[in-house]
């Protein structure tokens, strides 16, 4: 009789050991009332999407680095709250909407991230999903998918805020710093037909108005497609549009080095005089050619991030940091892009305390969140959901190398007409 009481005592000792395991491996350390995905007692998993790959040529791959270079620092540092970051790198999306939902279904659904960053993809597809989830993502909010969510955090705050909404200024207002004022100068805006370029002239067109430029010109008839056979008809417009007279700036909202060295060349010819500034011109590749470099000389670039030519601790740090994980790389906006949009998500899960969720980490951040650094700025959710986060710098591209020309700064934004 004692022998079959200590049988059956042993099973159910067994079975009870068996269900504590049981259950602890399907709640993770610190979710009350459940699993966290992504999360367990020591790691953070985390994945991107990128356009890596496209017809174009166009890569925002150095985002990866950025990031990882990021992860890498927190992780040596004690990680957050004690878990560190396992980072499982990017999708590539190819610049392909439906790819780009594809791979947020794969990193949640498959790979089991807690939270997808960075996200740098033009024609990103994945937001109304990642949105239904619940799940945070990070990157540079480019494009209307990023507006109006609740788990969309640009690290730029949303560039396309809709009329009535801010709109940013630091662009006009930086440039008119540098120029001594704005008093009396002249503007003129080239876009291409491309919804988004379209979009940025609008918004870029005010933002100098804003600070007190006369806008003498708005042009979106360029294609996208490809560079014209002939630059004339545009730079004929160009040189005539101020009352007959070339503007004092002329401003590029065009995607790709092509464009825009078509452009400066052909107005340079002409013999245009005055400033030539666009958001995408603060490229290193550029360097490497001398022809391109010489049609790119003067030209004042508007990056949203402080330039790598500072000699802020920041900067000092992302490029230490850089140079831990991928000796030799050249520093490039993209990588920026994810390094910065890994900081604000450390910043906020940091604050989201040790119990982590999801809710929580998007609690912190729908919930008067505020962060400043040097780096890019500040970010200020829930507001900065609807509308750009106001910061930005200039570059100078003189004598074949890149200079600061104004440091980040940040303005108000006023309400887009």
């Amino acid at each position: 009789m004692m022998a079959l009481l200590r049988r059956e005592l042993g099973i159910m000792v067994a079975v009870l050991v068996a269900l504590a395991g049981c259950a602890a491996q399907q709640k993770a350390p610190g979710a009350a009332g459940g699993a966290v995905p992504g999360v367990t007692d020591t790691t953070i998993k985390i994945g991107g999407v990128l356009t890596k790959t496209s017809a174009s040529g166009y890569s925002t791959k150095d985002a990866e680095i950025g990031a990882k270079a990021r992860f890498e620092r927190a992780n040596a540092t004690g990680g957050v709250h004690g878990r560190k970051i396992e980072f499982v790198g990017a999708e590539d999306d190819g610049q392909d909407a439906a790819k780009g939902d594809a791979a947020a279904k794969k990193l949640v659904q498959k790979d089991q991230v807690f939270a997808v960053l960075p996200v740098h993809a033009p024609n990103f597809g994945g937001a109304a999903f990642l949105e239904q989830q619940g799940v945070p993502w990070y990157g540079w909010a480019t494009g209307p998918q990023w507006c109006g969510t609740k788990t969309g955090f640009g690290y730029s705050g949303c560039l396309a805020p809709k009329p009535g909404a801010g709109s940013q200024t630091w662009w006009g207002r930086q440039m008119a710093d540098l120029l001594g004022g704005a008093d009396g100068k002249s503007v003129y805006v080239q876009t291409s037909d491309s919804s988004g370029s379209k979009y940025g002239g609008k918004t870029i067109s005010q933002s100098f108005e804003a600070a007190g430029f006369t806008l003498v010109g708005l042009n979106s008839a360029l294609p996208a497609a490809a560079p014209p056979p002939d630059w004339l008809p545009y730079v004929n417009k160009i040189m005539t549009s101020d009352a007959g007279r070339p503007p004092d700036i002329v401003v590029s909202i065009i995607a790709g080095t092509k464009f825009n060295v078509g452009l400066y060349t052909a107005l340079k010819k002409a013999g245009y005089k005055g400033t030539l500034s666009d958001a995408t011109s603060y490229d290193v590749a550029i360097l490497k050619d001398p022809a391109t470099a010489q049609a790119m000389e003067g030209v004042i670039a508007a990056p949203m991030f402080e330039p790598f030519e500072s000699t802020a601790p920041e900067i000092a740090q992302l490029r230490q940091d850089v140079e831990k994980v991928a000796p030799g790389t050249p520093l490039t906006q993209h990588l920026a892009i994810g390094y910065w949009s890994a900081d604000i998500f450390l910043d906020m899960a940091g604050k989201a305390g040790k119990d982590l969720t999801r809710q929580k980490v998007l609690d912190v951040g729908n919930g008067s969140y505020s962060y400043e650094n040097a780096g890019f700025g500040r970010v200020q959710y829930p507001k900065d959901h609807a509308e750009p986060n106001g910061c930005g710098a200039l570059v100078k591209l003189e004598g074949g190398a890149f200079q600061v020309a104004k440091n980040m700064k940040c303005f108000d934004n006023v309400p887009l007409k």
